[in-house]
This record gives structure tokens, C-alpha cells and sequence, in this order.
């Protein structure tokens, strides 16, 4: 087998700067904080950081909609911080992606008030612009190019007397598009990703990249509803048939707006310029198909396996497995091969504790979910918190959230669709993405150990830290979920099977356990995941052979370390991890 390249070997670890670690204590995590927290993650056994967007920003989308493509946010630090922050962390070999948004800038970006400045401006053209079709109605409003919708907050277009045009916005009205058919717009787009890459960072995380080019003809959506009425609709849907027509509805609405011709040319480019540099750069998408890794080399690295994440009802060992069958043929076509790249959560998604636990075994499902993704073959991403078992904290409280689309959806809700003031609080609440971005909790102080008492959070600390949901609390415990975060990740990269090895499902009838084994030359290891309350004794000779199994982990706090392949009891909710002899 070849070497890996470092970044099929990393665990990578999203650090959301917002939230992570506040180094000036004003509520606002900063480079300063996270360039303090840098051993906290190498003694946790992070190989990578992917760092969400720290450029400049009016913060309408919480940094993804950026004004200077080559800053740093004031907030969190300056120029040097970064560099600081970049070569203290290369120093400790942890490697720094970045999030690169491709798709849109900020309303508020130089190029933005350029172009909508005038249709003879020298960035006229760096934007989506359209006429109207139609002439002003009654009230002397123009008619909008077609019915697109934003994917957060209502209608896609929006007007500009200067111009007396719309410009086109995927995402809201702060963030425009960018017009990646003009070369001038490429051409500084890569210069932007090359300072970066001049200053040494690893690669980049690519947002959204499936919203790059839309549909040139314009083609109308045939959705009966607007986007505040799908949502509703989406939230209430409860028979088969609703259900199956939200799913449908949600495709229709936005598939005009996605994935059109042109982005396989772009990554190319974009890849072509990455592989300039020493040291492996790397890209990996915010999408899930697999199309967009090219031949295996000449595209992305990595695409995000999001179906193994996105199971409606919580993680079964079906559900693994077939993703996982699906999934690996579809990258072994690839004509020169793809790998895998796992993950339960980032900062768009509901916690992975929360999404995955229930109210009695939360705990013991949190740590199946951890080994399902450090054992099942590719590069894990896992998120900041999940190591301490942060969970979801919902905001009914419309005046604490920070995100825009909720705050839109709340006044939908309130305005348009008539609900009740406390039903849209709550419902804004539990969509909102804010409820997975609160602060990291370093310690059973007073906002978490975040910042101080007497400073407020720029959103609300999950007060669940003073129940043990903390750093400093877990650390000093052998058994807390921080502890076998750090046992398993450095089992894992201590155990060549589990970073290279091939991966051979077994029992692939079993409802209650996921079992398989990885295998490199030198070493072939068996997993036995039981996602039951219920203890197993399984019969595993015939698809492994006598051999005696040398356990190398298990949750389950056993005392000896030889096992029978004929006879292995599984406790409730263990993780069993042993190498073949």
C-alpha cells in the first residue's frame, strides 16, 4: 500500500473561533484563546484544525459572509495573531485548514459597493445582476427575476435603485453572489486562497461549493409555498405522506440553484493550484458527492459523508452498514481511488450527543458514536465540545439569538403565518443553528470558564458545565467521556488497521451490534459495536477463524485481554476493539 498523505491519517477537530476560547475575556473567542488551548488539543490527540471563517465580516451569517478575504476578524485578533496562532500550532505537527466561501461575499466587501455602484463600473459584472421582467406594479414595485428563494430568508432577489436591477443572493440578501463566469472574479478568488497558502496554511475546508453556478436560464421553482411556508409545513409534516412530499418539496424548491454545469472545471483549477505547494494541501467539501473528487486526484481530497450522519431516527448498525457498503463502492470506482471521510456533526447540525442520545443512555451512545467514526475506515472530523458531551441548549428566548435566519423565521412566523408568540419562540429555538454554537465549557465557573462572571457571552453559556459537562471536571475523571475521547484517539493512532486498514463487514444480518474487521499487512483488528441495552455472547470463529482475539479496548472495563472468537460477551452499549493473533 502507498504512504498516507498526513491528512488520511489526521483526526481533524472543527474549531468554531466564535465560541472556542476567549484569550481577552469579551465574550468572543479569539486566536489568542485557541493559541492557549493549542496543548489541550494535542494531549486530547488532534492531528488537524479546521477553523471556521475568521475573516472580517458584518457577521449577517455568523463569518460566512466576508468582506476582506485576506484579514482577520478585529475581534479575533490581527494578522500576526493568526500567524502566531498558525505557527505555534504547526510547531506542536497539528496541521490548519481554513474556511474558504466561494460562493458569496459580504453586501459589505469593496467589490460589492463597486459593482452595485453602477452598471458602467469596472465591477459591474462580478455579481449575479438581472432586470426586472416585468415593470412596477401598483405601489410602483418591481417585479423580481423569477421566484427563487433564498435558502434562509425568503425571496433570492433583491433590488438596487443604483442599478435598477436585482442581484441574486443563495443565501441572504448580505451575502451576494458571486459571478464565477467572469475571470476576473476567478482570478482574485485564487489570489485570495493563495495568500493564504504563501502564509503556510494546510488547505481548505470549501463551503457551500454546490451553490457556485445557478441555472442560466432562470427556470422558475413549481413549489405551491415560499420558504417561511415549507419550513412550517417541513416542521408540522407528520403522515408518510406529508413527510415524502417535504422531502420533495425541499428539492424542487432550490434544485434550479445547485449543482449546475461548471463546478467539476472549477475544483480542477482550484486543486491544480493547491498541488503547487509542498507539503500536501488539501480540499475538503461542504457536499457529499462523491462526483466531486474527480478521478481521485484531480479534484477534492475529501467529501463529507453526510448520509451516515443524516438517519432520521438514531444510528442502528443497518443504518452503518449500508452506508458504509454504499458508500466504499462508489470511492473504490473512483479511476484512482477515493478515501472516506467521516463525521456526526459540525456547526450547522444539531450536537452529535444530542441528535444521537435519548434520556436513559445518552452517555453510552455518545461514546458508540465516537468509536463508529474513529473505527469505520476515512478521516474523521469531530466537532469542538463533543469531547465533554456538550449538547444542544435551545434559546426561546428571541432576543439571545444570534442568527439571522432564525430571527427571520421567528418574524415569519409571528407576522406572516400568525402563530403564537411563545410556538414561534420555541420553534426559532430549536432550528436555529445558535443552539450547537454556544460556548465551550472549560469549567464549572461561572459562564463555563469561557470569560468571566461579569461578562456576557456573545450567546449563552449551557449551564448543564455545572453538572460536570466541563473540561476541568472530566479531566479529573477516569471514566468521563473527555477521557475516552483521549484513550480512543490515541488508540487509534497508535493502530495501523484502524487509520489504513481494509474494512470486511461481518454479521450482516446482526440488528443489535455493528461488527467488522480493518486490516493492513501487518495487523487485522475486530470491532464489535453493541447498540443495545442488552448483553450479547457471540459466536464469531466461523468468520474469523480459532485464533485467540488480544483485546486492545473495551468500555466495558474488562480485566483480561485474551478472549475466544467462539465465545465474546459483549456488555451493554460496549465497545469492543481487539487485534487477531
Amino acid at each position: 500500500m502507498k504512504p498516507l498523505k498526513w491528512w488520511q491519517s489526521a483526526v481533524f477537530y472543527q474549531v468554531y473561533p466564535r465560541s472556542f476560547a476567549d484569550g481577552n475575556n469579551d465574550g468572543i473567542g479569539d486566536f489568542k484563546g485557541i493559541t492557549e488551548k493549542l496543548d489541550y488539543l494535542l494531549e486530547l490527540g488532534i492531528d488537524a484544525i479546521w477553523l471556521s471563517p475568521h475573516f472580517p465580516s458584518p457577521n449577517w451569517d455568523c463569518g460566512y459572509d466576508i468582506s476582506d478575504y485576506c484579514g482577520v476578524a478585529p475581534e479575533y485578533g490581527s494578522l500576526d495573531d493568526f500567524k502566531t496562532f498558525l505557527r505555534e500550532a504547526h510547531t506542536r505537527q497539528i496541521r490548519v485548514i481554513l474556511d474558504l466561501v466561494l460562493n458569496h461575499t459580504s453586501d459589505e466587501h469593496p467589490w460589492f459597493i463597486e459593482s452595485k455602484s453602477s452598471r458602467d463600473n469596472p465591477k459591474a459584472d462580478w455579481y449575479v445582476w438581472l432586470d426586472s421582467p416585468r415593470p412596477a406594479g401598483a405601489g410602483g414595485v418591481m417585479a423580481p427575476p423569477n421566484n427563487w428563494q433564498s435558502c434562509f430568508d425568503g425571496d433570492a432577489w433583491t433590488y438596487v435603485p443604483e442599478r435598477d436591477q436585482y442581484y441574486y443572493h443563495y443565501f441572504m440578501k448580505q451575502q451576494p453572489d458571486l459571478n464565477w463566469r467572469n475571470p476576473e472574479v476567478k482570478k482574485a478568488m485564487w489570489d485570495a486562497a493563495r495568500f493564504w497558502l504563501e502564509l503556510g496554511v494546510d488547505g481548505f475546508r470549501l463551503d457551500a461549493i454546490g451553490t457556485i453556478y445557478e441555472d442560466p436560464a432562470l427556470t422558475p421553482h413549481a413549489v405551491p409555498m415560499n420558504l417561511a411556508q415549507l419550513r412550517h409545513f417541513s416542521e408540522t409534516a407528520q403522515t408518510p405522506k406529508e413527510i415524502k412530499l417535504r422531502e420533495k418539496y425541499w428539492h424542487d424548491m432550490f434544485h434550479n440553484q445547485w449543482g449546475q454545469p461548471g463546478l467539476h472545471e472549477l475544483m480542477k483549477e482550484l486543486r491544480a493550484i493547491l498541488d503547487e505547494y509542498p507539503g500536501d494541501r488539501m480540499l475538503v467539501g461542504e457536499d457529499d458527492d462523491i462526483a466531486y473528487m474527480g478521478n481521485g486526484e484531480d479534484e477534492l481530497n475529501l467529501v463529507f459523508n453526510f448520509p451516515l450522519m443524516h438517519t432520521p431516527a438514531t444510528l442502528t448498525p443497518a443504518h452503518i452498514r449500508k452506508n458504509q457498503k454504499e458508500r466504499l463502492a462508489r470511492l473504490k470506482k473512483l479511476p484512482k481511488g477515493g478515501w472516506a471521510c467521516n463525521t456526526f456533526g459540525n456547526h450547522d447540525s444539531s450536537r452529535a450527543y444530542t441528535r444521537f442520545g435519548d434520556k436513559t443512555h445518552a452517555a453510552e451512545r455518545a461514546r458508540l458514536t465516537l468509536a463508529t467514526v474513529l473505527t469505520l475506515p476515512g478521516t474523521p472530523f469531530l466537532y469542538n465540545g463533543e469531547e465533554i458531551g456538550m449538547t444542544d441548549l435551545i434559546i426561546t428566548d428571541p432576543s439571545k439569538l444570534r442568527d439571522t435566519m432564525a430571527t427571520w423565521y421567528h418574524q415569519s412566523l409571528i407576522n406572516d403565518l400568525k402563530v403564537d408568540a411563545a410556538e414561534a419562540a420555541q420553534r426559532a429555538g430549536e432550528m436555529t443553528r445558535d443552539k450547537n454554537r454556544t460556548p465551550m465549557q472549560w469549567s464549572n465557573v461561572a459562564n463555563g470558564g469561557f470569560c468571566a462572571k461579569n461578562v456576557e457571552p456573545w450567546l449563552p453559556v449551557n449551564p448543564n458545565y455545572a453538572a460536570g459537562v466541563n473540561v476541568k471536571d472530566q479531566r479529573n475523571d477516569p471514566m468521563s467521556l473527555f477521557n475516552y475521547y483521549k484513550r480512543l484517539l490515541h488508540l487509534r493512532k497508535s493502530t495501523p488497521a484502524l487509520v489504513a486498514g481494509k474494512y470486511t463487514p461481518l454479521e450482516i444480518q446482526a440488528k443489535d451490534y455493528l461488527a467488522f474487521t480493518r486490516r493492513v499487512e501487518s495487523q487485522t483488528v475486530l470491532v464489535i459495536l453493541n447498540f443495545s441495552d442488552k448483553r450479547l455472547k457471540l459466536d464469531l470463529s466461523k468468520s474469523i477463524g480459532a485464533a485467540a482475539l488480544h483485546i486492545i479496548f473495551s468500555s466495558a472495563g474488562r480485566s483480561r485481554t485474551l478472549e475466544n472468537p467462539a465465545e465474546i460477551h459483549l456488555g451493554a452499549f460496549e465497545v469492543h476493539i481487539a487485534e487477531l493473533k
